[in-house]
């Protein structure tokens, strides 16, 4: 299979600005250890959880109450066969 793209759907009862909001607040649902900014436009954010997965991401388009995207710089996963296999996806919210 050379396509691996995934997109995926969400609905909720929120407002979309206050969905944005939450999903910009990565520390509340993610985790904690996060370093760097995750809702400034340009901003990286280095995420790590022990040996299991590390991520660099970017956030390359950010409306405030609207839209985010972020792009995967560098990933690791010590669960699977191809250890970076989504480095250079893109997330659109």
């Amino acid at each position: 299979m050379t396509n691996q793209d995934f997109t995926t759907t969400f609905f909720g009862r929120a407002k979309p600005g206050k969905s944005l909001d939450a999903i910009t607040n990565v520390r509340g649902w993610w985790s904690e250890e996060i370093e760097g900014a995750t809702d400034k436009l340009g901003a990286e954010f280095i995420y790590h959880y022990e040996d299991v997965h590390r991520c660099k991401m970017k956030i390359t388009e950010f409306v405030p109450g609207e839209r985010i995207v972020w792009l995967v710089l560098d990933n690791y996963f010590n669960f699977t066969e191809d250890k970076n296999r989504v480095e250079g996806h893109t997330s659109y919210f």
